[in-house]
């Protein structure tokens, strides 16, 4: 056991390491190439209310997304199946990053259809929350899958100040959990709750789920990434989700 972790150590001297202090973590781990932002959102509805709630959205939402007077795209639309229960998740991309956030927002308050919308789920949800979010450079950029999948959103609550160090360590591990397709997203956090990590990954099933994680196992480098990644979470949540109807990602 020793001689794994010294192995481990010797080798995490080669690893090419961002020196946190020459910029803000948004711009040394954000991609550069384009000037995306993502919203997600989280409604936890009431349990009656849940069919009525999805129809909803399903009704409404579609036609932002499709919209080009809008500069935003419903990348997906999810119930919560284990995790927090009578839960919808949003995920919105912004291209152009907060100009376009900002015009989006002055847009729909003069739009009757999202207007009426709002105030008919208002009376649906027991709580809401949202975060804004910038893409990992080294991950897949979402992009529509025809399904049909289900999803796994991998919450962490970071240690403050450990952002850099998390980016530098799965830099190199995305490149192993590709085989299956598996990598949707990867984002972390601008406002809302701070230092906060979200992996979107999409498997067939529950089974396909836990066969993929336990072949990462067998890949080299993968056992050094959780070695060194774990501790700098302070809180993990898992939820597995269902897309909606309506949801690009299927």
């Amino acid at each position: 056991m020793k001689a794994f972790y010294f192995l481990v150590w010797f080798k995490s001297l080669f690893v090419r390491k961002v020196d946190p202090r020459k910029d803000a973590h948004s711009h040394l781990l954000a991609k550069k190439e384009d000037n995306n932002l993502y919203k997600i959102q989280f409604h936890n509805v009431k349990p009656e209310c849940l069919d009525d709630y999805n129809k909803l959205c399903e009704d409404v939402l579609p036609n932002i997304h499709a919209d080009p007077e809008y500069p935003c795209e419903l990348v997906g639309t999810w119930n919560t199946w284990y995790g927090e229960q009578d839960q919808a998740v949003h995920l919105w991309r912004y291209r152009g990053g907060y100009p376009a956030l900002t015009e989006v927002m002055n847009k729909l308050r003069k739009n009757k259809e999202f207007m009426a919308y709002r105030d008919q789920r208002g009376k649906m949800l027991l709580s809401r929350r949202n975060q804004l979010l910038l893409e990992f450079s080294f991950w897949n950029e979402p992009v529509p899958r025809p399904g049909p999948s289900i999803y796994e959103l991998r919450s962490y609550q970071l240690r403050p100040g450990t952002m850099i160090e998390w980016g530098n360590y799965w830099a190199r591990a995305i490149e192993l959990r590709q085989q299956n397709n598996e990598a949707v997203g990867g984002f972390f956090s601008q406002i809302g709750s701070l230092y906060m990590v979200h992996h979107l990954w999409a498997y067939k099933d529950l089974q396909s789920r836990e066969e993929t994680r336990n072949a990462a196992w067998q890949h080299e480098g993968w056992d050094e990434a959780v070695y060194y990644t774990v501790p700098l979470i302070q809180h993990m949540e898992s939820r597995i989700m269902i897309p909606m109807k309506t949801s690009p990602l299927k």
